[in-house]
C-alpha cells in the first residue's frame, strides 16, 4: 500500500471528543429532538472554540479515525456476508446526505463519499483527504454526519441503538489499558 493513504502514517487524533459529538447527536435523534437544542449548540460551540486551532484539527482527524473505524467494522460485516462494503453503504450514505441540503450542501457530498470510500478500501480518510487541500468550514458538519450516519448504519445492522458508540468507547479503554 502506498505510505501517501496508508492508515498506519495517518494521525489519529481526538477520537475521544469526536466520539462525544457523534453520541450526542445520536441520543438526540433518538430521543426525537431531530433539531439542535439551542443549549447543547452553545454547549458545543463553546467547546469547539476552546479546542484552538490545534484541537480542531485533532477533531477533524478524529472524526476521520471514526469513519475509518466504522468502515473497517462495516467492511467486515459485508465480506462476511460475500457483499461489497462500497456498494452497500456509500449509495445510502450519499442518498440521506442529499436529504439533508442545510447540513450536507450537495457540492461537499463527492468528498465524503470520498472519505467514505477511502476508509471502505483501506486508505486513510484524513490522508487521501489531504490531497485536495485543506479542509473547507463547509466540510465541517458534513464530516460530523458522514460519522453520524455510518454509526447509525451499524446500529441498525447490530439491532442496538449504542452499539457503535459502545464499540469504540470499548477500543479507547483496551488501548488505554495497554498502555
Amino acid at each position: 500500500m502506498s505510505a501517501s493513504c496508508d492508515p498506519a502514517y495517518a494521525p489519529v487524533g481526538d477520537v475521544g471528543a469526536a466520539l462525544m459529538m457523534v453520541d450526542s447527536r445520536l441520543k438526540a435523534v433518538h430521543a426525537g429532538k431531530a433539531a439542535t437544542d439551542p443549549e447543547q449548540q452553545t454547549l458545543m460551540e463553546q467547546f469547539l472554540a476552546s479546542l484552538g486551532p490545534g484541537g480542531l484539527d485533532d477533531l477533524v482527524d478524529g472524526a476521520c479515525t471514526l469513519i475509518y473505524m466504522f468502515m473497517t467494522w462495516l467492511r467486515k460485516a459485508h465480506e462476511s456476508e460475500g457483499k461489497d462494503v462500497v456498494e452497500y453503504v456509500v449509495p445510502t450514505l450519499v442518498a440521506t446526505m442529499r436529504m439533508m441540503p442545510r447540513s450536507c450542501p450537495p457540492e461537499v457530498i463527492p468528498m465524503m463519499a470520498g472519505l467514505v470510500i477511502a476508509a471502505g478500501t483501506e486508505l486513510s480518510p484524513n490522508l487521501w483527504r489531504k490531497q485536495y487541500g485543506d479542509w473547507t468550514k463547509d466540510e465541517m458538519t458534513p464530516l460530523e454526519a458522514t460519522a453520524f450516519l455510518l454509526a447509525e448504519h451499524i446500529n441498525r445492522i447490530a439491532d442496538n441503538p449504542e452499539f457503535a458508540t459502545r464499540m469504540i468507547a470499548d477500543a479507547l479503554t483496551n488501548i488505554a489499558g495497554e498502555g
